[in-house]
């Protein structure tokens, strides 16, 4: 490594001059792809449901349906696609995009994350729970849907933060297809806020380094120390 570092002449930036440079540019840029990214992975795609073609839509195993969250109570013909803003009585719907899935048993659980699991919680980071039904708050057992409209209604009574698993099986019962998706009931919490004023705190100061504000503030540290 040494030798490497010698052969190609690389030293390190003193920070006056990485200030001075465009590092601080193009690192300003770089932070901002890194958060959006992370913002854009974490609105549209929370586990096994997404967003495609502005519908919403859930995976289970390499099955698709339409799904969507009703409040009819308090938001009329709102649709939700996973949070909702409510703890009152929920509708959940699935259209079936796939026409086996009409012939196969389909079950609906919804779990408390108890665990605070967070977002991309997948089923593998369930299956191992002894309690699940100490933590389930509903259940639908295995049901054939041949009209391929599968819907389900829950009162919901606290507000908090829910986990919601789909299963169905091959006709043999030889393998499993799964979807888990997590979703919040109620008030929201902070969510993508504090990502926003880190990007805005960064820009400022991204701002007043590269507009000398360094400079400024070194040249009066060196006035006020030769008044002494």
């Amino acid at each position: 490594m040494f030798y490497f570092l010698y052969t190609h002449r690389i030293s390190i930036l003193p920070l006056t001059t990485l200030i001075k440079s465009n590092y601080a540019k193009y690192l300003g840029i770089t932070f901002i792809l890194i958060c959006l990214s992370m913002i854009a992975n974490n609105t549209y795609s929370h586990g096994g449901v997404f967003l495609e073609d502005d519908l919403c839509v859930i995976q289970i195993g390499f099955h698709k349906a339409h799904f969507t969250i009703f409040q009819p109570q308090k938001s009329q013909h709102k649709e939700f696609c996973e949070d909702i803003p409510h703890a009152t009585e929920s509708i959940f719907v699935m259209e079936y995009l796939h026409n086996n899935l009409r012939n196969k048993p389909v079950e609906f659980r919804i779990i408390k994350d108890t665990q605070n699991r967070g977002r991309f919680v997948k089923w593998r980071d369930l299956e191992n729970i002894k309690n699940f039904d100490d933590i389930t708050v509903f259940y639908q057992p295995p049901v054939i849907r041949e009209d391929g409209v599968f819907l389900v209604l829950h009162d919901f009574k606290e507000e908090g933060n829910y986990i919601g698993i789909v299963m169905t099986k091959t006709q043999d019962n030889n393998e499993m297809y799964t979807a888990v998706f997590p979703f919040r009931v109620g008030s929201q919490s902070w969510g993508y806020i504090p990502w926003f004023i880190a990007i805005a705190l960064f820009l400022q100061l991204n701002y007043w380094l590269m507009s000398g504000g360094y400079s400024r503030i070194k040249r009066l540290f060196s006035s006020n120390s030769s008044n002494i």
